[in-house]
């Protein structure tokens, strides 16, 4: 294959870059690109047709895709899951696949924190009740309205012990917090240094997932899972949104189950209008986008491990 005549496609570009990175790395490596903001189902096959090279986040690779797509050679991804790619076709086809991993861990980790602290602090019930013009209304100095707690001391809960969760853990012990790390979903035994979960639930002030979606994670915290936690704990799930059975949780918070939870994943994103926990009288909820793993410099890392990716394919070629 003459590699001065590769076509090669980015198919979404504003769902990693907004337009604050730099991706000369990875486009010097390549004469002929052809760039989309976003690509519709509808607009695959015409975009991808004759390309040999395709860049993508979230764009589906499914078999009926694939098989119209006699040119493409290799799929690189700006994400680590897999899942959207029908990886069985590619290797008997010999499509090479290409994901990122290891990019974000301090991007998550602060946004874990971030999440946290604003929960311990009341940082949104203050910030609105300043805004409000309550503040200047106060008879003192301070306002003691809604309750503040320090992390030192407390117990913070991991689901899932992969590089993520890890990055959680040293942060978690620079506030000298005390660590559990749940053992596997379904374990009957917990080896060293891990604990059973509902051993775990009890004990821990702060929840913190960082699992994969598996049959045996799917919507494993829900309504009975949080009543085995302490009514004052938190929850903050960065992994995958449907771990979480979010009807679930909305009508727990609701209730007093838990004390708050930060939510940065959903099962369907971007969520429907009428999603349960998007309704306004959830009391305690963050929710965010999924941009946990979104710091510019994590992103940044993703361009350049994709290049990297694409040049290791280019010498194989």
């Amino acid at each position: 294959m003459n590699k001065e005549n590769l076509n090669a496609v980015i198919l979404d570009e504003t769902s990693f870059n907004p337009g604050d990175l730099d991706l000369s790395n990875l486009l010097t490596l390549n004469n002929n690109w052809q760039r989309y903001e976003s690509t519709t189902k509808e607009q695959y096959l015409e975009r991808l047709k004759n390309i040999h090279i395709a860049v993508a986040n979230k764009v589906v690779f499914d078999k009926i895709l694939l098989e119209q797509l006699p040119d493409l050679k290799v799929i690189l991804l700006t994400a680590t899951g897999m899942d959207n790619i029908d990886l069985d076709y590619c290797k008997a086809h010999q499509i090479s696949v290409y994901n990122v991993s290891d990019y974000g861990t301090p991007s998550v980790s602060q946004h874990v924190f971030s999440l946290l602290l604003a929960l311990f602090t009341s940082l949104n019930a203050y910030q609105t009740m300043t805004r409000n013009g309550k503040w200047s209304q106060s008879e003192h100095f301070s306002s003691l309205q809604y309750p503040i707690r320090e992390l030192s001391g407390k117990t913070i809960g991991l689901i899932g012990y992969g590089t993520l969760a890890k990055g959680v853990e040293k942060l978690a012990l620079a506030f000298e917090m005390k660590v559990l790390i749940a053992a596997r979903t379904g374990s009957i035994s917990a080896p060293d240094g891990r604990v059973l979960i509902d051993d775990l639930l009890p004990q821990v002030d702060v929840l913190s997932v960082h699992c994969p979606l598996t049959p045996l994670t799917n919507k494993l915290i829900n309504r009975a899972f949080l009543e085995k936690m302490k009514s004052n704990a938190v929850l903050i799930n960065t992994a995958r949104g449907a771990v979480v059975d979010n009807a679930e949780l909305a009508h727990a918070l609701r209730d007093g189950v838990i004390a708050g939870a930060g939510i940065d994943v959903l099962e369907q994103e971007p969520p429907p209008a009428d999603h349960p926990l998007l309704a306004a009288d959830i009391p305690n909820l963050i929710l965010t986008p999924h941009v946990a793993w979104a710091a510019v410099e994590a992103r940044q890392r993703v361009i350049e491990k994709v290049a990297d990716n694409l040049k290791h394919w280019l010498s194989q070629t």
